[in-house]
């Protein structure tokens, strides 16, 4: 049996280099800040131009759905195409379908004659490549980032977008009123900066090519061996399933924090203060989710910001005042974001690069295929139990949610694993056998 020498196992406690050193990184960081940045304006921005032209909201959150489907009608295939076609060509050419969308309808705002149904389609086509985009960035990532610093970069993506949301809702508040056009034309800059930031990325961004020309499988086959993947592992199984219900949870309670300030005497400035502090949490969530892990563990990180989670729905209700509720809320984003880091950082650990696009895809588009319920359920809440009730319900729900993790050790014993140590899963034997790819 080889030996290693003292010096390989020195290099090997290494501290990992910076990721800000890292131009490849910085490359990807940047470009989808930016188009996080000019997302968050443009959100803001449409449902403005919409009812500015029409007067409806039901219009306007008719082009928010449209966008919504089309990301969720491509995310899963997007998901077989990253591991079968070029990431990098993918990477490329999917933000620059969202740069002609949205030029386009910056385009029809600056002549002053949008029509409704160009701004639809416009919508529906970048969420096409919106799904397709998402979907290949969570096995690009691995392959940029050392293992050992997963986490790192999640939580620092999590804290980015968190920042981007802060700062482009009332920047693009600003440049609208400047330019109905100048929102959506930043957006389509941003997105050029994605496919400018992709093509400068030096690593292969795969996948590898295979060693023989044997054909592939059909799309719905390859589909079905992402889905033999996750069942392959009892702690994607669990985490998917917990995840969706945790979205629903969430997206509930965001819905009822809004009308909960509104309940307390807070007009539309108390909200949006009560929103900053939320979002802050959100980043302070990202920057010590890591240190966390490192110093408790996952599993614990895992299990206190679940608990914490909980405990603060309760708190909203207790405290009286909308600033008060921004703090609860700010501390419960600062333990939200934690969980978010554990559960994807350990995905990536454990899936092989080949099914990474597959299994990613299809987690996502469980999660936010569901992600819809939350708000109806908690509005119909609302209406029964009056908003406190409706919030303790959903307190009550997210214990239930914290619960099945202590009572679910067995499916989460990988997280009592370093992240850096996390051996990958082998393939599943019912899927058709691929064969090794080449270096």
């Amino acid at each position: 049996m080889a030996q290693s020498c003292p010096e390989e196992s020195a290099e090997a406690h290494k501290r990992p280099p910076s990721l800000w050193r890292d131009r490849d990184y910085l490359y990807w960081w940047t470009g989808n800040g930016l188009s996080a940045l000019g997302t968050s304006m443009s959100t803001l921005a449409i449902p403005l131009l919409v009812l500015y032209l029409t007067g409806s909201a039901t219009q306007a959150g008719l082009i928010t759905v449209l966008h919504m489907i089309g990301r969720l009608a491509t995310l899963a295939i997007g998901g077989v195409l990253a591991d079968r076609m070029n990431r990098r060509a993918i990477l490329c050419l999917a933000p620059l379908v969202q740069a002609l969308a949205m030029g386009a309808v910056a385009l029809l705002a600056y002549r002053g004659d949008p029509s409704i149904a160009v701004i639809g389609a416009m919508a529906l086509a970048g969420g096409l490549a919106d799904g397709l985009r998402n979907a290949v960035s969570m096995p690009v990532l691995r392959r940029i980032v050392p293992k050992e610093q997963v986490a790192a970069a999640t939580a620092q993506s999590m804290g980015r977008d968190m920042v981007a949301q802060l700062v482009g809702a009332p920047l693009g508040g600003l440049l609208y009123a400047m330019g109905r056009w100048i929102p959506f034309l930043f957006d389509a800059l941003s997105f050029l900066f994605v496919s400018l930031g992709s093509a400068l990325i030096r690593r292969p961004l795969g996948p590898d090519r295979r060693a023989d020309d044997a054909p592939r499988a059909g799309l719905g086959e390859e589909l079905r061996d992402g889905l033999r993947m996750i069942r392959r592992s009892d702690y994607l199984v669990f985490t998917m399933i917990w995840g969706a219900l945790l979205n629903v949870v969430a997206e509930g309670f965001t819905l009822l924090f809004v009308v909960l300030v509104q309940h307390r005497g807070g007009g539309p400035a108390a909200v949006g203060t009560a929103t900053s502090l939320a979002v802050a949490g959100g980043v302070l969530g990202a920057v010590i989710g890591p240190w966390l892990m490192g110093r408790l563990g996952a599993r614990r990180v895992l299990l206190l910001s679940a608990w914490v989670f909980t405990t603060s729905f309760a708190a909203a209700v207790a405290v009286p005042s909308p600033w008060q509720i921004g703090l609860v809320i700010m501390v419960a984003m600062a333990a939200m974001v934690p969980m978010n880091v554990v559960i994807e950082s350990y995905e990536v650990r454990l899936v092989p690069d080949r099914y990474q696009g597959r299994v990613a895809a299809l987690s996502r588009f469980f999660v936010q295929g569901l992600q819809w319920v939350g708000p109806l359920a908690a509005g119909v809440l609302a209406d029964a139990a009056g908003v406190e009730g409706a919030v303790l319900t959903l307190a009550g729900a997210m214990a239930l949610l914290a619960i099945a993790l202590h009572t679910s050790r067995r499916r989460l014993t990988v997280l009592d694993t370093p992240l850096a140590a996390v051996r990958e899963l082998d393939p599943p034997p019912a899927a058709r056998p691929l064969p090794e790819p080449v270096a």
